[in-house]
């Protein structure tokens, strides 16, 4: 197993300097697995949730790095989200309260440029629980993911997913959080299966057993499970050294096949994330949409993340999956310098 250890002071590029040094091809993979979700989510972070793809060019124009969001997302629908924690167990939007039911609300609107929306940064305290356990120890992470969300100030993002708002509306009335998971068919539910796959990269079946059991505290349902198990299996055999497409194509032929693939790949990519599958958050067409582009650019992280942020939707969620495929594929050190350096949070790993 991989220790790990989460840090804000040290500077991406001494970090670069000092993780690349000696790095085998393996841990090279393992880190890319476990840096690429953090940077595919925070690149797309400004622009997430963007459907009105002129109004994304207009705002931002072709995000190649890492932006501040504005206050202001034309396309936001926080106006129609809904949530009353039933009392002090449920209270998870603290000062962001005020901002739901209002319309133009950007839903990022506190992140800086190079910080990750919450279910990203989740991921820390997934870490945090696996280097002090030494193990995947569920209750322990759930411990902490009950702290985080009810402390006031934790993480500064404005919107919550609605799995997080449906475990602690059950933990409101009284249940134990192992047993407060809804069921959720969205591509958001895959965050973690990256860091996942890389700490316990060299034992496929516990990297498997530990994603579900670790998707099932907040996440439940068949199609979160498939897509899930999908997405380790193909991980698991690239950071062992395998090929991502041909991975993709063995474990991942339910949703994209060689003859998607073929065809897909003859249109521009806003074609195919936009008619042929859609850029929103639901696992059928936001879990073959990661999956086509990964296998793109299979050999180019920097242009897979780019593609995927600018394409709009459930960008960030869908990045982190793009992001894990391609970091695993590159490896840590091909992941440009700029997007390590720019991660307000950074992982620092040591021992293998």
């Amino acid at each position: 197993m991989i220790s790990v250890e989460i840090s804000s002071e040290n500077s991406g590029a001494e970090m670069l300097q000092r993780n690349t040094e000696g790095l085998s091809p393996f841990k090279d993979r393992v880190r890319g697995s476990i840096w690429g979700p953090l940077v595919g989510d925070s690149l797309a972070m400004p622009v997430h949730w963007y459907y009105d793809r002129a109004a994304l060019v207009r705002d931002y124009g072709h995000v190649r790095s890492f932006l501040a969001p504005r206050l202001v997302h034309p396309g936001s629908i926080l106006w129609r989200s809904e949530y009353r924690a039933l009392n002090e167990r449920g209270e998870i939007l603290h000062d962001q309260a005020q901002f739901w039911g209002k319309r133009g609300v950007h839903y990022h609107q506190f992140l800086r440029a190079g910080d990750n929306t919450l279910n990203l940064q989740l991921t820390h305290l997934l870490l945090d629980s696996l280097s002090e356990c030494e193990c995947y120890d569920a209750d322990d992470y759930l411990r902490r993911y009950v702290e985080f969300m009810l402390t006031p100030g934790k993480h500064r993002d404005t919107y919550i997913e609605e799995c997080h708002r449906n475990f602690f509306t059950t933990y409101a009335r009284g249940k134990a959080p192992r047993k407060c998971a809804g069921t959720d068919i969205h591509i958001g539910g895959l965050a973690h299966v990256g860091a996942i796959c890389g700490i316990f990269a060299g034992d496929p079946a516990k990297a498997r057993e530990v994603v579900r059991e670790h998707i099932a505290l907040t996440h439940l349902g068949p199609e979160i499970f498939a897509t899930s198990d999908a997405l380790a299996c193909i991980l698991c055999s690239v950071l062992e050294g395998g090929n991502l497409r041909d991975a993709i194509f063995e474990y991942g032929s339910d949703w994209c096949s060689p003859r998607k693939a073929a065809q897909w790949s003859r249109e521009p990519d806003d074609v195919v994330v936009g008619q042929r599958l859609s850029p929103a958050c639901y696992l059928a067409d936001a879990f073959p949409a990661a999956l086509y582009l990964a296998w793109k650019y299979a050999d180019d992280f920097e242009s897979g993340v780019i593609s995927n942020t600018n394409l709009g939707g459930d960008n960030c969620h869908r990045g982190a999956v793009v992001g894990a495929l391609l970091g695993a594929s590159v490896g840590f050190s091909r992941i440009p310098h700029r997007f390590i350096d720019g991660l307000q949070v950074q992982p620092k790993y040591g021992g293998g």
